[in-house]
C-alpha cells in the first residue's frame, strides 16, 4: 500500500467519514515486514505501549502508531478486545454443539441465527458442512447450567431436528492469534 492510496483515504474537512466495510480494502498481502510485525506483537498483547512496539520493530513511536492507526483505518484491525481467564469469570465449561436443522429453507438459517446468538454463554455459531448445519460454542459454569440451557434455549431453538453436544474435557489449543507466516516475507 503506497502513500498515495493511504493519503486518498485520509477525510477532507467536511466529508462524511466511510462506513467500516468500505474502509477495509487492504489485506495481509499488501504489509510489509514492519506492519506483519506490529499485527504480530498486538496479537500477543494488544496493551503494549507505543513506545514499546516501536522499540521492538526498530522505527520511532510516531512512525508506528502512524502505521496502527493506518491498519486500524484500513479495517485489518478491527478492534482490541480484553481476553478473561473462563474459570475465572465462571465460565470454565466448554460445549460444542453439533446442530441439524428439520427444513432448509431462507428463512430457517436467519432465525435459528438470531436466536442462537440470544443464548446466555453462546460464544460462536458457525454454519458448517458435514453431518451437521451449525457448531455452537458455548462457555458455561458447569453441567447443571448446560442442563439448564440445554432445557430451556437449546430445545427451543427454531427449525431444529437434532442437538449433538460435545463436552470438552481439556482444552489443547485455543488461540486468538490469526496466522502471518509468508506474509510480505515476514519471519
Amino acid at each position: 500500500m503506497d502513500a498515495t492510496s493511504v493519503r486518498s483515504r485520509r477525510r477532507t474537512p467536511g466529508a462524511k467519514a466511510a462506513p467500516a466495510s468500505a474502509a477495509a480494502t487492504a489485506t495481509v498481502a499488501d504489509l510489509d515486514r514492519k506492519d506483519i510485525a506490529i499485527l504480530k506483537l498486538l496479537q500477543k498483547d494488544a496493551w503494549i505501549s507505543n513506545v514499546e512496539l516501536a522499540r521492538r520493530i526498530h522505527l520511532s513511536a510516531p512512525a508506528c502508531l502512524r502505521r496502527v492507526e493506518r491498519l486500524k483505518r484500513t479495517g485489518i484491525i478491527r478492534r482490541a478486545v480484553t481476553l478473561l481467564d473462563p474459570k475465572a469469570a465462571g465460565s470454565g465449561m466448554l460445549m460444542m454443539i453439533g446442530v441439524v436443522l428439520e427444513r432448509l429453507t431462507p428463512t430457517t438459517f436467519p432465525a435459528f441465527e438470531k436466536a442462537a446468538a440470544k443464548i446466555p454463554g453462546c460464544m460462536e455459531c458457525h454454519m458448517v458442512t458435514g453431518d451437521f448445519d451449525y457448531f455452537l460454542i458455548l462457555r458455561i459454569a458447569d453441567v447443571g447450567t448446560f442442563a439448564e440451557r440445554h432445557t430451556r434455549d437449546l430445545l427451543f431453538l427454531p427449525g431444529v431436528r437434532q442437538i449433538r453436544s460435545f463436552m470438552v474435557t481439556r482444552e489443547v489449543l485455543s488461540t486468538t492469534e490469526l496466522p502471518l507466516q509468508g506474509m510480505a516475507g515476514a519471519a
